[in-house]
């Protein structure tokens, strides 16, 4: 199989912190549309999360580039 079992591991770990990063984006919207919510521009949302989302793209390229060697 052209793909092993540690690197299927390594793409579900991958895509479970993506997801986690997706989560840290979401919330903060406003009841009111008229006013304007602040908490849009919290550090979670701006920094964050997006470094956890580009770690997760990180692990997901090395699980399919990576060539691990197999216990025997």
């Amino acid at each position: 199989m052209a793909v092993s079992a540690k690197n299927i591991k390594l793409m579900i770990a991958g895509m479970l912190v993506m997801a986690s990063g997706f989560l840290l984006l979401s919330g903060g919207g406003s009841d009111d549309p008229q006013v304007f919510n602040y908490a849009m521009f919290d550090w979670r949302r701006l920094v964050a999360a997006p470094i956890v989302i580009v770690a997760g793209i990180v692990v997901e390229v090395v699980a399919i580039m990576g060539q691990f060697k197999e216990k025997e």
